[in-house]
C-alpha cells in the first residue's frame, strides 16, 4: 500500500494527501509542497501511514521538504504582507468606485500569486483593478468572489452560542442545512434564533439532526397506549429535549412524566 501524509493549509480547511517520499514527517510538523496554486506550506495533521490505493485520488504529489526555520519565517512575513496588501486593495477599490467588499487576502508561500477574496451583490468588472494591483505588487493577482458563508469561515468570529464559529475552527466544508432540521429538533423557527452571523441557517443544526431522527423512532407518540412502572396509560405530550413523556394513567387518572426508557409499547 502507498504511504501518505495528510496536510492542511488552513485551520478549518480540507485535508490533502501527499507522498512523504524519504522525508521523516511527524504530526505537527510543517512541510513545503507543490499544489495547483503553487508552492505552499502546510501543517501535517495525519502522520505517515499506509492507505489502500482505492482510497486515493491519483496522481499524488510528493512533499518537497520539511519546513525549515527560514520557511517558517517567510510564512510569518507573508501574513504581515497580507495585511499590507489588504489596505492597498481597499484603497484601490474606492478609487475605482467598485461595489465590492474586500474580505481577505492570501499570499501563496512562494509569493508568486496574491489572492484577494471579496463579496458583492452584483457582478463586478474588476479588470482595471487587477491591472492596477499587478503593477503595484509585481506578481500574479487573483480576485475571487465568495459567498457569505465563506466570508464567515474566512473572517471568523463568535456565534450566538458564545463559541467561535464552527466553520472557522473545525468544519472542513459546508453541507446543506434545511429548516426541516430545525423543526425536527423542536426549535423556534424564528430566523433570528436559528441563523448564524452569516445570515444562513446555522451549521450546527445539522450536527444533531441524525440524533433527533433516531430518537423519534424510539419515542412514544401522542395518543399512544403505553405501559409505565405505575401501570397502563395514554401519552398526552412528548418532550424531545428532555426525552420524556406526559402520561395519563388509566387506573388512577393521574398525569405523570416518565422518561422514555421507562415507557413500553402495548
Amino acid at each position: 500500500m502507498p504511504k501518505i501524509v495528510g496536510i492542511k493549509f488552513k485551520n478549518a480547511g480540507k485535508t490533502y494527501y501527499f507522498e512523504p517520499g524519504s522525508h521523516r514527517l511527524d504530526q505537527g510538523d510543517y512541510a513545503i509542497v507543490e499544489t495547483a496554486r503553487g508552492i505552499e506550506i502546510g501543517l501535517i495533521v495525519i502522520p505517515e501511514k499506509d492507505v489502500p490505493k482505492e482510497d486515493l485520488v491519483y496522481p499524488l504529489k510528493k512533499v518537497l521538504r520539511k519546513a525549515t526555520e527560514n520557511d517558517l519565517a517567510q510564512a510569518e512575513e507573508n501574513v504581515t504582507k497580507e495585511a499590507e496588501a489588504f489596505t492597498v486593495c481597499q484603497k484601490k477599490i474606492k478609487e475605482h468606485g467598485l461595489e465590492m467588499k474586500l474580505v481577505g487576502v492570501e499570499y501563496t508561500f512562494d509569493r508568486n500569486k496574491i489572492i484577494f477574496y471579496f463579496t458583492s451583490d452584483e457582478r463586478v468588472d474588476f479588470r482595471e483593478l487587477v491591472k492596477n494591483l499587478a503593477s503595484i505588487f509585481k506578481t500574479r493577482i487573483e480576485l475571487r468572489q465568495i459567498g457569505v458563508r465563506d466570508e464567515a469561515k474566512l473572517k471568523g468570529g463568535i456565534g450566538p452560542c458564545g463559541r467561535p464559529f464552527c466553520c472557522s475552527t473545525f468544519l472542513e466544508g459546508f453541507e446543506p442545512v434545511s429548516i426541516r432540521m430545525a423543526k425536527g429538533q423542536n426549535l423556534s423557527l424564528n430566523p433570528t434564533k436559528i441563523s448564524g452571523v452569516c445570515g444562513r441557517l446555522m451549521c450546527c443544526l445539522r450536527f444533531e439532526a441524525s440524533s433527533y431522527e433516531e430518537a423519534r423512532k424510539q419515542m412514544p407518540r401522542r395518543g399512544q397506549k403505553v405501559i409505565t412502572p405505575d401501570g397502563e396509560g395514554v401519552v398526552q405530550e412528548v418532550d424531545k429535549k428532555k426525552e420524556s413523556a406526559l402520561i395519563k394513567l388509566e387506573e388512577s387518572g393521574y398525569i405523570r412524566t416518565f422518561p422514555w426508557e421507562e415507557i413500553g409499547s402495548l
